[in-house]
């Protein structure tokens, strides 16, 4: 996923995850994109501090399909 599908992905309420389902980017509330890791609530920025490289490469990062909760690694 490019950063801008992740971001848009993101704004529209999908759930994105990165490397594996324990990696959740979300937007806090000063609107600054985040990957959080659920087991101990540590996070770092979706991106590098110029804002245009990504803290991961562009297929680890995936949605789940809300239908059955299945994920979609977007890479085979």
């Amino acid at each position: 996923m490019t950063l801008e599908v992740i971001k848009a992905a993101v704004d529209a309420g999908q759930t994105v995850h990165w490397a594996n389902t324990a990696y959740v980017v979300h937007k806090d509330r000063v609107g600054q994109y985040l990957i959080t890791y659920l087991p101990n609530g540590n996070c770092i920025g979706l991106t590098h501090r110029s804002g245009h490289r990504l803290n991961g490469d562009e297929a680890e990062f995936f949605l789940v399909r809300s239908e059955d909760g299945a994920e979609n690694p977007g890479r085979q």
